[in-house]
């Protein structure tokens, strides 16, 4: 490239330089070349339009969850006799944001009453006679608030009176086996609508055609019946390959996982549900600290003479959280566009009416000119 000087600027000015190039006969090269060509090609092809479909305009799923559990059981303890557990019971709270609670075992502690008793021995209750009991103290990890008073727990143990229920819970003997075996044979119906606001489309997981009738008969089944919203409790235990009566003992969380991936470039009855299920909390052998998923619920009553009582369980069981993830595609207008103005027959004639150009040399400017 020439350089100019300070007196012939002006000319330079008025000067228009343009690369030279030069086409080079050499198998390598040319080979090269063509590699790398069709590297660009099949990274875009492959990749960027295939895998990633980066063509298609996408929306995340917004999603609404209900569910309803059905069946019974019984039990017999020496805390509650035999009886019959039904929905009511074992199903708590009844209605969850996007989950639900099966009760499976449990401690019980009944005819609880407001009044003083015994704390249960440790380190900090544990007492030789009043002066080591402080009046009014409340350990958050204790069980109520001290009276000042050291009392026999046992015969040889003494600790802190406290002000409390009484008795105490003691929450160390529960059960090895499951109370309520019937639990896996418990089903439940999970209704689930989807909505992408950005394409305005909206689905269930109930098909269309479904009637009454049919869900009263019908269980899900992977193979025989995969459209069924109707899940046996076992059955869903089972797909996350755990045992369901091991898993009951302690309680746990699973997770029942609804996959709503859909492309409305095919027929919509291709857009449904796909169903998976996992174990969500912890269950390391070697950190099982706190293992299971476990809380505490109470009953009240009032006895004759009108005063308070109370059952208070330790409920185990599994929580199953409804999971919904999902995002619908859909081929962007521009790559239609680009189609049937490049590839048929009439692409003149749809350039002609899809576009409008304006000539700047013409007398009538500002008037449209369609080719």
């Amino acid at each position: 490239m020439g350089g100019c000087s300070s007196q012939s600027c002006h000319r330079c000015f008025f000067e228009y330089e343009t690369e030279r190039m030069i086409v080079v006969k050499s198998k390598v090269v040319g080979s090269v070349f063509r590699l790398i060509q069709f590297l660009i090609l099949f990274y875009v092809i492959g990749y960027v339009c295939v895998v990633q479909k980066s063509y298609q305009e996408t929306d995340s799923v917004i999603s609404s969850v209900t569910t309803k559990v059905k069946g019974t059981g019984f039990t017999n303890t020496s805390d509650l006799g035999g009886r019959v557990w039904d929905v009511a019971d074992y199903n708590i709270p009844p209605q969850g944001e996007s989950s639900f609670f099966v009760l499976t075992n449990m401690i019980v502690t009944p005819n609880q009453t407001q009044s003083t008793c015994p704390e249960l021995p440790n380190q900090s209750t544990i007492c030789m006679s009043d002066s080591d009991c402080l009046e009014g103290s409340n350990d958050v990890r204790g069980n109520g608030i001290q009276t000042g008073l050291c009392m026999n727990y046992s015969e040889t143990v003494k600790t802190c009176e406290v002000l409390s229920w009484c008795p105490l819970e003691i929450d160390i003997n529960l059960p090895e086996h499951a109370l309520l075996v019937a639990a896996e044979d418990f089903t439940v119906l999970i209704k689930n609508s989807v909505t992408y606001p950005k394409f305005n489309f909206h689905k269930r997981n109930i098909l269309p055609d479904v009637n009454s009738s049919y869900l009263k008969q019908c269980e899900f089944n992977r193979k025989t019946d995969p459209d069924c919203p109707i899940f046996r409790l076992k059955d869903m235990v089972s797909e996350a390959e755990e045992d369901f009566q091991t898993m009951a003992t302690r309680g746990g969380v699973l997770g029942i996982m609804i996959d709503w991936n859909c492309d409305l470039d095919w027929p919509e009855h291709y857009c449904g549900p796909k169903y998976s299920f996992r174990r969500l909390d912890n269950k390391i052998p070697e950190n099982n600290v706190a293992p299971g998923y476990n809380f505490r619920f109470a009953k009240y009553y009032k006895t004759t003479d009108g005063r308070e009582t109370r059952t208070l369980i330790k409920a185990y069981g599994i929580r199953f959280d409804v999971i919904v993830f999902g995002t619908l595609s859909f081929t962007v207008n521009a790559v239609c566009s680009w189609f049937l103005l490049t590839c048929t027959k009439r692409r003149d004639y749809y350039s002609k009416h899809k576009f409008t150009y304006l000539d700047n040399t013409d007398d009538n400017a500002g008037e449209p000119v369609s080719y």
